[in-house]
């Protein structure tokens, strides 16, 4: 029964039919244990057996175990459908008298059974079946009791009316108040770089005092640079601002084109350029904070 890698394929394929032959019906089914005696079960399995003296690769033997595995299902099967004496097969019972023959010891004198030993069922197993014994793990308990699931109760919050608001909402006043003050603070920065003419871009965006305004002031200046009335270029390693004439509809006709920067300006840039400029004083003067956002909200 060694491993034979040169098998005659017309052996293993006449193997292999003989086993499907034995895994199915005269119909071409899967067996069932209903259709089945208990003599056939067990002439089947003796069928197997004689089958397996020619067995001599992994796939042939798969399928022996495939069948073997298929006859203990059907015999289970059949097992919890016995009936003795008008009463139903009773797992608990067999287990119980089980038990009782595999029980070593003498209870009289310990007061508890002793370990059990599987050497008794497994010489009685030996009686009627030719295989060797081989070593198993039960997957499981032999009874199962199934958990109940304990209903949880969710603690109700309690709920003050009192302090319930309703979501704040925006008005139109509010977003116009908001881009009037955008708009008054894109001129106040057009008017002081039309007056400082070419200048390095962080010192005249960079409030020192400020890195908020800075920002603020940053956001403000693009608005210039995206309709044309400020030019930004790069001199000497430097990037510098000054208002330039916006460009006409026949400069854009003549191959002008709009060109977009996207300039990351972090707390980390603001700091270093304060100490790469020596920037002490903000060219933008400080505008003071708003105290009122948009809706009936106050912020400090």
């Amino acid at each position: 029964m060694a491993y034979d890698p040169n098998q005659n394929p017309e052996d293993k394929r006449r193997i292999r039919q003989q086993y499907r032959g034995l895994m199915v019906d005269d119909d071409g089914n899967t067996l069932k244990a209903s259709n089945y005696t208990t003599e056939q079960l067990v002439e089947t399995v003796h069928r197997a057996d004689e089958i397996f003296q020619g067995v001599r690769a992994p796939g042939e033997a798969t399928l022996d175990s495939n069948l073997l595995l298929m006859m203990s299902n059907m015999g289970a099967a059949k097992a919890r459908a016995m009936k003795a004496g008008g009463a139903s097969f009773d797992i608990d019972d067999f287990v119980a008298r089980l038990l009782s023959v595999m029980a070593s010891g003498d209870p009289d004198e310990s007061g508890a059974p002793g370990p059990l030993d599987w050497e008794i069922v497994g010489r009685k197993a030996l009686a009627v079946s030719r295989r060797a014994p081989a070593m198993d793990f039960m997957l499981g308990p032999l009874q199962v009791e199934q958990k109940k699931r304990a209903a949880k109760q969710r603690a109700k919050l309690d709920k003050n009316k009192a302090d319930e608001q309703k979501p704040q909402e925006m008005r139109e006043e509010d977003i116009q108040r908001s881009e009037n003050e955008t708009t008054k603070n894109v001129i106040m920065i057009k008017e002081l770089l039309e007056a400082q003419g070419q200048v390095n871009l962080f010192r005249f965006i960079i409030n020192p005092n400020d890195f908020a305004q800075s920002v603020e002031n940053m956001f403000h200046l693009s608005f210039l640079i995206r309709d044309g009335e400020c030019a930004m270029e790069i001199e000497d390693g430097e990037p510098v601002v000054y208002i330039c004439e916006r460009p006409s509809q026949e400069d854009y006709e003549q191959g002008l084109k709009k060109q977009q920067l996207v300039l990351e300006f972090d707390m980390e840039t603001w700091e270093e350029a304060i100490k790469t400029f020596n920037i002490t004083d903000p060219m933008i003067p400080q505008r003071r904070k708003a105290q009122k956002a948009a809706g009936n909200k106050w912020y400090g």
